[in-house]
């Protein structure tokens, strides 16, 4: 897959108007005279997803999902994220422990930015700088699914795997870490690339994926 030029970047002029600072987008024929908010990482997430839509949208047919809802193609079990490349995260919904260990579910496509401000000219540019395609079973936690495998290749049992889950502060009680230990033992995970931090909401880090993409298994560099 590759992107149109109008998408690897994106110029946009920053105007103060009531209510805060907005931005004009300048690289998307679609949205030439559109007008948007884009003041934070966030919202330059949001901003560019919505984009990328209209861009999918206008050429194919395909059921849109909803990132409050789930995720955003939920027929192809596919996520968007969108993120810094200066501090490449994002979070995701919290659903069970076991996405640690054995992925979240699904597969991520991830578009890394880097935003260049201009403030003599009041403009910006927003420069997809990577696109990367992680398969939903390479996005288990590298570092969770590197020690259970090599408890696993060290002839570990159930309590050895118990006791480097509770050890990790994985949120699950004991029973839970049992009945995770007895899957693991019996159908050891893949190894997965993402750093993976506890919250109430998951807290993606893309680091490794990047520097993985197109020479790992599974992390398809895209653009």
């Amino acid at each position: 897959m590759s992107l149109p030029s109008a998408y690897e970047t994106v110029a946009y002029h920053r105007r103060p108007e009531k209510g805060g600072d907005r931005i004009r987008c300048c690289g998307i024929p679609a949205c030439r005279t559109a007008s948007h908010g884009v003041t934070d990482g966030k919202a330059v997430g949001t901003y560019f997803e919505q984009k990328f839509r209209v861009y999918l949208t206008e050429r194919y047919e395909f059921q849109i999902g909803n990132s409050a809802k789930g995720i955003d193609f939920p027929h192809l079990d596919v996520d968007m994220k969108v993120t810094s490349v200066r501090q490449p995260q994002s979070s995701c919904p919290f659903k069970s422990a076991r996405q640690k260990v054995y992925g979240l579910g699904y597969s991520l496509l991830i578009f890394v930015y880097d935003k260049f401000d201009d403030p003599d000219s009041a403009t910006g540019t927003l420069k997809i700088v990577h696109t990367i395609f992680v398969e939903a079973a390479r996005t288990a936690d590298y570092q969770t699914t590197r020690g259970l495998l090599e408890i696993l290749d060290r002839d570990g049992n159930s309590d050895d795997v118990i006791a480097f889950l509770m050890e990790r502060n994985l949120p699950v009680d004991e029973i839970g870490a049992r009945q995770i230990a007895d899957d693991v033992l019996s159908r050891p995970p893949d190894q997965g690339y993402l750093t993976i931090s506890n919250a109430l909401q998951w807290r993606l880090q893309y680091g490794r994926v990047i520097a993985g993409a197109g020479a790992t298994d599974g992390i398809l560099r895209l653009s």
